[in-house]
């Protein structure tokens, strides 16, 4: 199952990566092993393909299901679990943004309009400080909002907007610009 050597490759590759971004190796391998997978998996089989402790898996695939990427569903004959990953790179990326907005980005607008209004009370502050704050305050509201802007958009839009993209920068002057 999935054991011939460009799979591997993928696998740990995939576990590489995630551990990059912040994600736990075994997290990412195992998203990478039910990417690959021709059916669900039980623990089980997770267990014995990649060689990691029932332990470790099974706390990766709660931490898999709170992300979105995996699902459990159920086979025929057998009472245990199995799980499927998302198939779709797109939806996986969209769900993947769509959860670090929710736990990374949200938290820190939050933090940041809350140090907006604090700063312009805050006689310690110095002016050139609340308004590095201010930008990065700006900055992520116009990434969020973008974001919000695009999440309900079809793969085959996004892909033409992507695609767009070089050509639409190559009328755009080349310097920088004030906004």
């Amino acid at each position: 199952m999935l054991n011939s050597p460009t799979a591997q490759k993928f696998i740990l590759h995939w576990g590489e990566m995630g551990t990059r971004w912040g994600v736990n190796r075994t997290v990412a391998q195992i998203h990478a092993l039910l990417f690959l997978a021709e059916r669900p998996l039980s623990a089980d089989d997770i267990v014995e393909t990649l060689g990691v402790a029932r332990s470790n898996v099974s706390n990766s695939l709660k931490e898999l299901q709170s992300w979105k990427l995996v699902k459990v569903t159920h086979v025929l004959g057998d009472r245990r679990d199995h799980f499927t990953a998302l198939q779709d790179v797109w939806e996986i990326f969209r769900v993947i943004v769509e959860e670090r907005k929710r736990r990374e980005i949200d938290p820190t607008l939050t933090v940041l309009r809350e140090c907006a209004i604090e700063g312009t009370q805050d006689p310690e502050l110095g002016a050139a400080a609340l308004a590095r704050m201010q930008v990065t305050l700006d900055f992520l509201e116009l990434l969020s909002a973008s974001f919000e802007d695009y999440k309900h958009l079809s793969p085959q839009t996004l892909q033409r907007i992507l695609k767009m993209g070089g050509a639409v920068a190559r009328f755009l002057p080349n310097g920088k610009e004030s906004s």
